[in-house]
């Protein structure tokens, strides 16, 4: 592991999930510790998008944007809003100059899937709809997120693909949660890695799905065909669960026809990203924000 990330393994709470609600204020709290970013460039606003039901949104606008990322946070299905990723949203789009719309998505067991995959579709649309008062290209919408932000922001692509819903030009994926069978190597075996482990994994599918089988948009490692899918960047944790599923999406969208880059971040664990004073992490942020960038750009 990254001797810089080691340091704070102590300070990580070790959440199993057994109850949503309290991890909600747990997980509050240890984004509430992360440093505030720099907003002053940004114009911030939150919003209403119309759907059943309506779904807040946090719109963060850097000055001469032309392009928008549908942005969900992580937090397992269960856990976050749009405060706890007001830290990650900020950045990104400060960082890569693009509109980032943050999604505070409904959250499991109380709403299992698919309340929150709904949600995310209801503001892709809504972004698509008022492209000219966002002020962006239509044709520039992306959509990306952490962890199960990144599995929904999958899944969302998969659902505009087969739906012929708003064309989606990139699709920015950190350490996503795309499988719920938990049959790779680093699900099976990582049962002890900081922040998230295999009881925990099975602990968000559970809360997500509830006893509804899983459906590609929920687990997009089911799909069957991943043809005429966006562009994708992804990036996994040498030291997560996920690392072998989104390992092999990226191989499968490539095989696919689906332009890829696929960068495993060594000696990191999922979400280590949060730990802003580690030299890793900051690159990691960095990468991100460049990468939305350069894809918005062409």
């Amino acid at each position: 592991m990254d001797p810089e990330l080691e340091a704070f393994i102590a300070l990580f709470p070790r959440a199993d999930l057994t109850d949503p609600v309290a991890e909600r204020k747990n997980f509050a709290a240890l984004a509430a510790a992360v440093p505030a970013p720099d907003t002053t460039g940004l114009e911030i606003e939150d919003r209403t998008v119309p759907a059943d039901p309506d779904v807040a949104v946090r719109i963060y606008r850097p000055r001469h944007a032309q392009g928008a990322i549908v942005w969900l946070h992580g937090g397992g299905w269960v856990m976050g809003d749009l405060d706890t990723e007001h830290p990650w949203a900020a950045r990104i789009a400060e960082a890569s100059g693009a509109v980032v719309i943050s999604v505070d998505y409904r959250l499991a067991p109380e709403h299992r899937f698919p309340a929150a995959m709904d949600d995310a579709y209801a503001v892709l649309n809504w972004t698509a709809e008022h492209a000219a008062e966002l002020g962006i290209d239509p044709g520039r919408i992306a959509v990306g997120g952490h962890s199960a932000g990144g599995g929904l922001a999958a899944g969302t692509a998969l659902r505009a693909r087969d739906q012929q819903g708003p064309p989606i030009c990139f699709q920015l994926l950190n350490q996503p949660g795309l499988d719920d069978r938990q049959e790779t190597w680093s699900a099976r075996h990582f049962v002890d890695t900081p922040w998230m482990n295999r009881d925990k994994v099975t602990a968000m599918w559970r809360h997500y799905l509830g006893s509804t089988p899983a459906t590609p948009y929920a687990a997009p490692m089911r799909a069957t065909d991943l043809s005429g899918l966006p562009p994708a960047y992804i990036a996994t944790a040498e030291l997560c669960p996920n690392r072998d599923e989104d390992i092999a999406y990226a191989l499968r969208l490539m095989q696919a026809g689906v332009p890829v880059e696929l960068h495993q971040w060594a000696g990191t664990f999922h979400g280590s990203q949060a730990i802003l004073s580690a030299e890793v992490s900051q690159r990691q942020i960095a990468e991100l924000a460049a990468v939305l960038r350069r894809a918005l750009a062409e």
